[in-house]
């Protein structure tokens, strides 16, 4: 299919950030295994716990 790695480029440009993470040896390893067993993905998974942390940080706030 021609152009469709333009067309993901754009989007991916105009719908999503990238962050660069930094993380101890190992870390990786044991991250992806605990997404694995909830059967998600390693970005969901953190984006999970991002979204968790951001929310339990609002309520002590309130």
């Amino acid at each position: 299919m021609a152009g469709s790695t333009e067309y993901k480029n754009k989007w991916l440009s105009e719908n999503k950030e990238r962050i660069n993470l930094a993380v101890p040896k190992g870390y990786k390893d044991r991250a992806k295994a605990a997404a694995t067993a909830e059967g998600k993905s390693l970005n969901s998974f953190i984006i999970e716990a991002i979204n968790e942390k951001i929310e339990r940080e609002a309520e002590y706030n309130e």
